[in-house]
């Protein structure tokens, strides 16, 4: 991309877009929900920059329709911006998850993406995604 030759920059994106650039790890507590009564356990997302880049980083979880991000159920998906990411650095972000009453026994998958930016928010360089489950006994 010759743009960033005018300013000066340096082009990473195609290393960025070639390349895995986060590390997603998750964990749950409690591990596991009751089915038929209201309940609720905290995500916790891990996100470790794999590059030798600074990024601008934003994480997207999406759930299933029994669970939400509030105690109605509403909210099946949430952003959070997790700001700039040095090389090798790691955050924690903590998301709270609730069934409903109509959540029955099972698996439920969350998806989680981890997204690279540039500029801003609204541009996107990557984005990995990873899927887990939540028990519900």
């Amino acid at each position: 991309m010759g743009i960033f030759n005018i300013f000066g920059k340096r082009d990473v994106s195609t290393d960025i877009a070639k390349n895995s650039p986060y590390r997603i790890s998750t964990e749950l507590v409690p591990y596991k929900l009751y089915s038929r009564r209201t309940g609720g356990a905290s995500l916790f997302v891990k996100v470790r920059n794999m590059t030798k880049e600074v990024l601008l980083t934003s994480i997207v979880a999406e759930l299933p329709q029994q669970l939400g991000f509030d105690e109605i159920g509403v909210a099946r998906q949430r952003e959070v911006h997790v700001g700039e990411l040095a090389p090798d650095e790691e955050k924690e972000v903590r998301m709270d998850v609730f069934n409903s009453l109509n959540a029955d026994v099972g698996e439920y998958t969350l998806t989680l993406t981890a997204i690279a930016h540039y500029r801003d928010y609204a541009h996107v360089l990557n984005a990995v995604k990873k899927r887990t489950t939540l028990n519900v006994v």
